[in-house]
């Protein structure tokens, strides 16, 4: 099958959120610890971590100045020690679930390129086996074919300011081997300013988009990662260096279509 061109392609909104409220018939907190995360993600946007206002979503990782205790549990059960850090994390899991089409949203990350900050908005496989668990087929662990993963933006405050990584996780086929540098493009952005970051699949292939201009293809991979997808919109921070500043994602809207 020859994929379409951009130019010849005809999208249909189905989902779309502009944050003029918080709508939980589209997202649900989650809690969980991850990557070895340094944050404690909190429910109902304790603390300022999660704030809608003025028409966007804010995401925010805020320091309160002494360690607490965290309920945060690992994949194995193991309970997140106590931090002075704590964050917000969303998702669209078994509320707003597409297979292919495309993903939009229109986002910014204020004082980018600060030690630590790991914001991102991304994608996973609706029988992900991690929490919320809610229905039965939630059974298949990361990054297993029905558990994959796509990230459409991802800062990693390492490579400093104004970049961030697209990518799709490779699976190696057992829980928790992924392949994440092979299939990954490191693109530079004024970060501090709105820009809309796609993905979306173009017949056989899975094609990244910058304001609407592509900026990474992965050809052949259509039908790789093929399964329901959910969305993720989290800001996590990955090391104990001191925060300076406000660490705030903003999130103008969120959009999901179809090819019609």
């Amino acid at each position: 099958m020859t994929s379409p061109t951009a130019e010849t392609v005809r999208w249909k909104t189905d989902f779309f959120d502009d944050f003029d409220r918080f709508d939980p018939d589209n997202w649900q907190d989650q809690i969980l610890w991850v990557n070895q995360e340094d944050q404690c993600y909190l429910r109902d946007g304790r603390h300022n971590t999660r704030e809608v206002s003025d028409g966007s979503l804010k995401l925010r990782v805020v320091d309160l100045g002494s360690k607490q205790p965290c309920d945060n549990l690992s994949k194995d059960g193991e309970r997140h020690p106590d931090t002075r850090y704590v964050g917000g994390r969303i998702t669209t899991k078994n509320l707003r679930e597409f297979s292919r089409g495309k993903w939009t949203a229109r986002l910014r990350v204020k004082n980018s390129g600060q030690p630590g900050m790991f914001p991102a908005w991304w994608l996973l496989g609706a029988r992900n086996n991690e929490p919320p668990v809610q229905e039965e087929d939630e059974t298949v662990c990361w990054p297993l074919p029905g558990s994959g993963e796509i990230d459409i933006f991802e800062h990693h405050s390492d490579g400093g300011p104004d970049h961030y990584a697209a990518r799709a996780i490779d699976s190696q086929g057992f829980c928790g081997g992924g392949d994440w540098q092979g299939h990954m493009l490191v693109q530079a952005a004024d970060l501090d300013r709105f820009h809309e970051y796609s993905v979306e699949w173009l017949g056989e292939d899975i094609v990244f988009r910058l304001d609407e201009q592509e900026v990474y293809r992965l050809v052949g991979w259509g039908d790789r990662i093929d399964e329901p997808m959910f969305a993720v919109l989290n800001f996590a921070k990955i090391n104990d260096s001191p925060m300076t500043g406000d660490w705030t994602m903003e999130v103008d809207w969120v959009r999901h279509q179809y090819l019609d």
